[in-house]
């Protein structure tokens, strides 16, 4: 898998499951302790995250970090 496509691919997710939880990217970024703009930068594929931030959004999300990995082939 490309660089910017598990970037996109990743975003997507963290979009998707957001929208799930029907929470907004200022009530994700204050669960995970991270910056609004960030996580619109992720959700955009401009940011490749950390895995430190990967298990804040796990968190804050309440879900396992493998699900944030799960792509849709």
């Amino acid at each position: 898998m490309g660089k910017k496509k598990i970037l996109i691919e990743f975003g997507n997710k963290v979009r998707e499951l957001r929208k799930d939880f029907g929470i907004s990217q200022e009530e994700l970024s204050y669960k995970a302790d991270l910056h609004r703009t960030y996580i619109g930068m992720i959700e955009r594929a401009e940011k490749n995250i950390t895995l430190i931030n990967i298990e804040k959004i796990a968190k804050a999300l309440e879900i396992e970090v493998s699900e944030l990995l799960k792509f849709k082939k």
